[in-house]
């Protein structure tokens, strides 16, 4: 019937459709099967306005159904109905076809065809129609259209402000909401809120907000007030009027969730700007935030820790928080909800960030254990922020102390595990903070988490990778976490690191001088060079020239080792072994004769080497063997950690010469005296035309098989070349407190360069001279001195 010639017909039968297709979905997509659609298209511009009236209406409501408006975009229909809302058109028709557009609209493809095809201006101008529908159609068409930033612009040119805001005092709420939604979108725009604040749009806003009658608007109307108050302008505008008390005061009265989640939300907004934080801070904000804190509700939690993060830019407001709204904020560390959880550490942060007063509420209210814990919570924003808020607090002794003993190092592996590079670099930095403590680092190393810190020295995000080197150059602060950070890789990755122009960083380099000065041995291998402040201690041992990324191993690794016809390995450690020495007088005090642990053996073949008294009967040595078995098992020498043996013959070096050469009253006497010293102990001065004949080989050679090892104590070697002599004079001297360095030469070659002070010319007093770098020769005369630069110097060093 709808292709029918007669107009009667028509108009008859899209009333009828009408009827059955306002009825249901169902009976919508019944219709679209049948064709109606495509002929109620070619209907809407019949030339008789009853039928054009009647297809309008059909399309109006079929419009609600996904699949007709997909077809109405393939059909564009959206320029024919534009074309309906000239003035002269029946109100009917203008009903309809803005709700068909309203439908349309939702669909971003559409939006552009309306805009592109002039469609707003004809909308804007319905918001003025006598009819409630067409209003409302139009009004919510055109929200639905400034969600997309061109129509959002336009609109502000075409003057739509004063109609919405003659909308709000519709008798009708549905449009006073879809009004105040639109406002709220297009009140994003700078040049908007200008423009409403012109045409007294904040007056009218605050009224409905002290009208309780329009108590459903007020959530939509503070959202509009929230995006008003970013602008200082405005903000003194509502200040000037007496309206932000009045707006404070209304949030403070009121106990509409939404409505304190929008107020909160508005004020977060409005504090963008320093000069709305010092307008809100002297207007007491802060105690309508901390209230808020307090409303048994997570979205107003959220909102109102939010809006306290934005005001701790202001420092009034962050002392008055530190005040009152800490203990509060920490409390919902503990929340069920993990959005609260994140937002209140985030306050936290900003409030504890330079600020060691708020850092001390934080620990007064408890804080520090929920803290610990919100590491462990799977909110990548809340552990970066609980972070944060620690590395805060680490600042002062007493609070890293306290952080410290609830395992903050331990639980801090898992962050640096962390897949967010947020996450990592808070992390690392925290690990920074709190390991300039040595039970830190050890608790961390305990932990595991030296191999994560390791690994974030790959990452290629810059921050991280400049905290995580941070974070290495303070865990190298001592031997232990030196040499395993060495062993995990941070030394060759550090050096790659620094190798690189765009990755390397001051902190980089930092950190690879920090790890090879507290893994001396490892420096020396790979560098050959020690300085002064490179001073040598118990434990340093000389492997030899590695090359770059040859792994080091540790000397116990390398005292498990079969004997080998390579470069003996030359060690120093001169103190007691105290275990070895406690087995001792335990089993001496048994009346054995002697016990002896072979420095090299393994403990299990320790325990099975006791030597039994002589001369007693079989009875007695059975027993005392049975008592030796006990003693042994109490002791548990398998519990005992390896140590390299004592050097006994190296500690007898050390207190004879702090007898002999210490009193000696210049540093030039005492580093004289030391080289002679030296000499004597290594095998003497050697003629330079005799230096081949000097075996020192074999007798390196004859100790290692003597010891069956490939570790040699440097007091067993009697007959030593330029680099034993140049190793023990540095050890020497450092005990000594003489400053000298150590440098590993070719072909066995090793040298001590020391700086003396000359003496003033003859017949100048008072001069002081700057001193003068020395090479002291061990070797063929010990004891002179030759200044670096010389001829002599570099044949000492070179020939």
């Amino acid at each position: 019937m709808l292709d029918s010639p007669e107009e009667e017909v028509l108009a008859k039968a899209c009333d009828a459709i009408y009827k059955f297709a306002s009825k249901g979905d169902e009976n919508k997509v019944a219709l679209l099967g049948l064709g109606a659609v495509e002929r109620l298209y070619k209907l809407i511009s019949h030339e008789d306005p009853i039928v054009r009236r009647n297809a309008m209406m059909v399309f109006g409501i079929m419009a609600s159904n996904h699949d007709v408006k997909k077809l109405l975009r393939e059909l564009d229909v959206t320029s024919s109905l534009l074309s309906h809302l000239v003035p002269e058109e029946d109100v009917v028709i203008h009903e309809f076809a803005t709700l068909c557009l309203a439908h349309m609209a939702v669909e971003y493809t559409t939006k552009v065809q309306i805009f592109e095809q002039g469609g707003l201006e004809p909308l804007i101008s319905l918001l003025s129609s006598p009819d409630p529908d067409v209003t409302k159609n139009s009004v919510e068409c055109i929200y639905l259209l400034v969600q997309d930033f061109q129509s959002r612009a336009a609109v502000c040119e075409l003057n739509v402000i004063p109609p919405l805001l003659d909308l709000l005092k519709s008798e009708y709420p549905v449009i006073q909401l879809l009004a105040l939604k639109t406002l709220e979108v297009i009140s994003k725009d700078r040049e908007t809120r200008i423009i409403l604040g012109e045409n007294q749009g904040l007056d009218c806003l605050l009224k409905i907000l002290e009208t309780n009658e329009f108590n459903d608007l007020h959530v939509e109307a503070l959202a509009v007030l929230g995006n008003c108050l970013e602008d200082v302008h405005t903000m003194q505008l509502i200040r000037q009027t007496g309206g932000l008390k009045k707006l404070l005061s209304f949030v403070g009265v009121s106990t509409v969730p939404d409505i304190q989640k929008n107020a909160a939300k508005a004020i977060a907004k409005a504090a963008c700007d320093s000069e709305n934080r010092k307008i809100l801070n002297e207007e007491n904000v802060e105690n309508c935030l901390i209230n808020l804190l307090e409303i048994d509700d997570d979205g107003v939690k959220v909102a109102a820790s939010q809006a306290i993060s934005a005001m701790c830019e202001n420092l009034a407001s962050k002392r008055a928080f530190g005040l009152q709204g800490i203990p509060q904020l920490v409390q919902l560390l503990s929340s069920d909800d993990e959005e609260v959880k994140e937002a209140a550490v985030i306050a936290l942060a900003n409030l504890t960030t330079a600020s060691p007063s708020n850092a001390s509420a934080v620990a007064e209210a408890e804080g520090i254990e929920p803290l610990v814990k919100t590491l462990n919570t799977e909110r990548h924003g809340a552990v970066a922020n609980a972070a944060a808020v620690l590395t805060n607090m680490s600042t002062q002794e007493p609070l890293r102390l306290c952080i410290q003993s609830h395992g903050v190092m331990s639980v801090l592996t898992e962050p640096l595990r962390s897949a967010s590079s947020r996450v990592q670099s808070r992390a690392a930095l925290t690990v920074a903070a709190f390991g300039c403590d040595a039970n830190a680092r050890s608790e961390l190393r305990d932990a595991g988490g030296l191999g994560p810190l390791v690994e974030l020295l790959h990452s290629k995000d810059k921050e991280v990778r400049r905290n995580a080197c941070w974070a290495v150059m303070v865990c190298a602060s001592d031997e232990l976490t030196a040499v395993e950070l060495c062993r995990l890789g941070a030394l060759d990755i550090l050096e790659e690191i620094n190798q690189s122009t765009g990755r390397r960083n001051n902190f980089s380099e930092a950190a690879l001088e920090r790890l090879l000065d507290n893994n001396l041995s490892q420096k020396y291998s790979q560098m050959g060079y020690l300085s002064s402040s490179n001073v040598i201690t118990d434990g340093f041992y000389d492997y030899g020239k590695i090359k770059p990324g040859v792994k080091l191993l540790s000397l116990e690794e390398l005292s498990m080792q079969e004997l080998a016809d390579r470069r003996a390995i030359i060690f120093i450690n001169a103190k007691p072994q105290e275990d070895v020495l406690a087995v001792e007088e335990k089993l001496q005090h048994l009346s054995y004769e002697q016990t002896t642990l072979s420095p090299f053996t393994s403990r299990k073949s320790s325990r099975e080497k006791v030597r039994k008294g002589k001369g007693k009967k079989e009875e007695e040595k059975m027993k005392e063997v049975e008592i030796v078995s006990e003693v042994q098992d109490e002791i548990n020498l398998e519990d005992i950690q390896w140590q390299p043996p004592p050097d006994f013959m190296l500690m007898n070096y050390i207190n004879d010469a702090s007898k002999t050469i210490l009193p000696l009253t210049t540093t030039r006497e005492q580093v004289v005296a030391l080289a002679q010293f030296v000499a004597d102990k290594m095998g003497g001065a050697i003629e330079r035309d005799k230096l081949h004949d000097f075996s020192w080989e074999l007798h390196i050679s004859e100790i290692k098989f003597e010891l069956k090892s490939n570790i040699v104590p440097i007091g067993k070697v009697k007959k030593g070349t330029f680099y034993h002599r140049a190793l023990l004079f540095k050890v020497i001297a450092d005990r000594l407190g003489i400053g000298c360095s150590l440098v590993r030469g070719e072909y066995n070659r090793g040298w001590n360069e020391v700086k003396l002070v000359d003496d003033s010319p003859q017949g100048v007093t008072g001069l002081l001279l700057p001193p003068q770098e020395y090479i002291v020769d061990l070797m063929f005369v010990p004891g002179f001195l030759m200044k670096q630069e010389s001829v002599e110097a570099d044949q000492y060093k070179y020939i």
